[in-house]
């Protein structure tokens, strides 16, 4: 394992900096990238950004907002919170498994007195609370798994910034997203600053590996094609918004690996256009089934015929074809 650096605090270049390595760097090395933003809203990649956003909010208190490469909901970051990238080879069957990718995470977090637990589909939590939440993406065998570490995040801009949909918080059973989280710091043996904070957890999480902390230094050629990334996508409103068309319908339904949003514009009984949003993982991109759902009529007998031989849980995790029927018909 290695580490690298970026230095930054700008979002859209730190999460091309993050893809480009995801992708480009050697695939027979394991890599960490723990990195910091300035206030920023985070999307996944599934979801609709301008119904996720409190949109006058972002605007008046300066944060921006910017789309990632893995599924998964929207989260607030700003310099009091630590995120974390981990890039290494998938074994096996390429899939989404939190687990044991991120006992490294939990066991270094142990060493500052932090005794978290994963818990859920993909949390790290204290006492019940929120600490981390946890996205991954699978590409050409090999896995990108990141998150977010809330060391001292100001948790009073969350619920302004972010646009909760009633059933995530009905689900929990509380009033509030401020109520669902917590930050580490208060609970930490040490009284340390986040930049001393990112600098130990390094250590530790290669003291873990029983490895001593290498960097991997990009070449300047790297550099400049980080930078073609962050120009080109990231810093691009194509990217992070995007264009929506009208829909004449649409529906909404919490499955146990995530939210799911369909919308549909259709004329003269078939599919013109198609879009899906959520908080879902999965191993292939959505847009493969927006096209397949596009120019089919809109009935179920024709749906299911359409949707033969069609994995639905590589788009969406834990979702069958008849989950799927059942929800675009409901």
């Amino acid at each position: 394992m290695k580490y690298i650096e970026s230095f930054s605090n700008n979002p859209y270049y730190n999460l091309a900096f993050e893809e480009y390595c995801f992708k480009n760097l050697p695939r027979d090395e394991d890599f960490v990238y723990l990195w910091i933003n300035s206030p920023t809203i985070v999307v996944g990649k599934n979801q609709n950004t301008i119904e996720e956003i409190n949109g006058d909010y972002i605007k008046k208190n300066n944060i921006d907002v910017v789309r990632r490469i893995t599924g998964g909901g929207a989260v607030y970051q700003d310099l009091g919170n630590l995120n974390f990238s981990i890039f290494t080879n998938a074994v096996g069957k390429e899939k989404i498994d939190f687990r044991q990718i991120n006992i490294p995470i939990l066991k270094s977090l142990e060493k500052f007195g932090i005794m978290a637990e994963l818990s859920g589909r993909n949390d790290l939590t204290l006492d019940g609370k929120k600490i981390s939440g946890i996205a991954q993406s699978v590409w050409k065998k090999r896995i990108l798994n990141h998150g977010t570490i809330l060391f001292n995040t100001d948790l009073s801009v969350l619920s302004d910034a972010l646009n909760v949909k009633a059933d995530k918080i009905e689900s929990k059973g509380v009033k509030s997203v401020k109520s669902r989280v917590t930050n580490i710091k208060p609970h930490m043996t040490e009284d340390i600053s986040i930049l001393e904070f990112k600098k130990m957890l390094l250590n530790h999480i290669f003291k873990y590996n029983e490895e001593a902390p290498i960097e991997y230094k990009l070449t300047l050629q790297q550099l400049k094609e980080i930078q073609a990334l962050y120009e080109n996508r990231y810093n691009k409103w194509e990217w992070n918004y995007g264009e929506s068309p009208d829909f004449g319908w649409k529906n909404y339904k919490r499955f146990a690996s995530g939210s799911i949003e369909l919308r549909l514009e259709i004329k003269s009984g078939f599919i013109e256009e198609a879009k899906i949003y959520g908080d879902f993982f999965g191993t292939k991109e959505v847009v493969g089934l927006e096209n397949k759902l596009k120019g089919s009529k809109y009935d179920k007998e024709s749906i299911e015929q359409m949707l033969n031989g069609v994995e639905i849980g590589d788009y969406f995790g834990n979702v069958n074809k008849e989950d799927f029927l059942s929800f675009m018909f409901d």
